[in-house]
């Protein structure tokens, strides 16, 4: 696992990811482009293939820094 530095106090920061819950099981974040469409059951896909999103998390204060890189 790689580190970066905290662009808030320059501390280390570690790479994760963040959980939501849909439909009773666990499942990671991902950005979608475009803006939200509400639909009947909920909100709907963005045009594209969503992008999973990682998260680096300061060891030090907390910050979090999310990326979402192909």
């Amino acid at each position: 696992m790689r580190s970066n530095p905290c662009p808030k106090c320059q501390s280390t920061m570690t790479e994760g990811f963040v959980l939501t819950e849909r439909h009773g099981m666990l499942a990671l974040l991902s950005w979608s482009r475009g803006t939200p469409r509400k639909g009947w059951f909920g909100v709907r896909q963005g045009s594209g293939k969503p992008i999973e999103i990682s998260t680096w998390r300061c060891q030090r204060c907390g910050f979090l820094e999310n990326y979402a890189r192909d």
